[in-house]
């Protein structure tokens, strides 16, 4: 019972749009409206507010930390196991791209998996937004390197001593992973068209 509680309060968290609520702050357009139609920070970046853009973020990955800290810091208490906690991380990514508050239409996941990841283990978090920025440096492609550091979580969970039970942590990781890859789909076929747009790239209008 208490488990299935933990894990509803982080999907609820998981399903603040921040997009929407920091877009609405600042007299922005809702960005469903627009551009990728992705309530995140990078289709929020796009209207040229790049603090609207900054605080977009922050509040998408503050909640995935949130989700995991609050089910770790109460998991003794309430007698739920560790691979409790790492299914609140799944779900907390859930609620972002499943939003109750938005119809069940939401974003990638991928800031909210960050900060999921950091409170799951600040080296494996740390790890995993390192390899995020020397992807998106090199290639200049924010998508590529949510990819890529997605699909490193588990590799680097599985060769890092992560404290607890790792294989529930694997699991988490794994399904959070497909999780973003796939809802990279259109991204990809972008990518391997030779289609997608790199950071500071404008639009091309037919």
């Amino acid at each position: 019972m208490a488990t299935a509680a933990l894990i509803s309060i982080s999907y609820l968290i998981g399903s603040l749009p921040f997009a929407v609520i920091v877009s609405r702050a600042f007299a922005l357009p809702d960005p469903r409206s627009y551009g990728s139609g992705n309530p995140g920070a990078t289709n929020v970046l796009r209207t040229g507010k790049k603090l609207a853009a900054l605080l977009t973020f922050a509040g998408d990955g503050g909640k995935g930390w949130l989700a995991v800290f609050l089910a770790a810091r109460y998991a003794a208490d309430w007698g739920v196991s560790e691979t409790g906690v790492a299914a609140c991380a799944v779900a907390v990514c859930l609620g972002h791209v499943f939003p109750v508050f938005l119809g069940f239409k939401g974003g990638k996941g991928v800031a909210t998996a960050g900060g999921a990841l950091l409170a799951i283990d600040l080296w494996l978090g740390l790890a995993v937004l390192a390899t995020w920025l020397v992807v998106v440096l090199l290639s200049r492609y924010v998508s590529l390197a949510s990819i890529v550091a997605a699909a490193c979580a588990p590799v680097y969970a599985y060769f890092m001593s992560i404290q607890g039970d790792r294989r529930g942590t694997l699991a988490a990781l794994l399904l959070i992973a497909g999780l973003i890859v796939w809802r990279h789909k259109r991204n990809i076929l972008n990518l391997a068209a030779g289609k997608e747009r790199r950071i500071g790239e404008k639009e091309v209008q037919g």
